[in-house]
């Protein structure tokens, strides 16, 4: 048993040396604040056992705030791609309404504007003279009056 204790003290003072040879622990232990927890160590101990036990909360905490932030995420890019998939049904639905109502609405124009102008070309027609007739001076109407008037005027004589 003493073979064994001196074995385990052999290997807890090269792992103090180890410890104690680092730049990192010879520049903190040269530091205010470690000649302090130096020369009290009841303070020291306290701290090293505060950290101890606070590490399993703090790893839970930030293994919590790690999950719901990548959850959020998550969420927002599923939520995200569903509005803008409603958007897009949306906007499709919209466009396809408003393709029918400019068709219907060509449509009712194009039969209006048919049916405006056959009427006017109806309504118009014999009683109106073509620009023709009005540029060369009502000669139509003239060689028609002229050709009735001729008749008669053959039967008097």
């Amino acid at each position: 048993m003493a073979k064994e204790m001196k074995d385990l003290q052999k290997r807890w003072h090269s792992m103090l040396e180890t410890v104690n040879s680092n730049s990192h622990v010879v520049a903190f232990m040269n530091s205010r604040l470690g000649q302090y927890l130096d020369r009290h160590p009841f303070v020291a101990l306290s701290l090293l056992v505060f950290m101890a036990v606070s590490a399993v909360p703090v790893a839970f905490f930030l293994i919590f705030a790690i999950f719901t932030s990548v959850i959020a995420c998550i969420g927002v890019i599923i939520l995200e791609g569903f509005v803008v998939s409603l958007g897009g049904v949306t906007l499709l639905c919209v466009l396809g309404g408003l393709g029918v109502v400019s068709l219907a609405v060509s449509g009712v124009l194009s039969v209006s504007y048919v049916a405006l102008t056959t009427m006017l070309k109806y309504w118009s027609g014999p009683n109106c003279q073509s620009k023709k007739e009005a540029a060369n001076g009502f000669s139509l109407l003239q060689n028609s009056s002229s050709a009735s008037v001729e008749p008669d005027a053959n039967k008097t004589e």
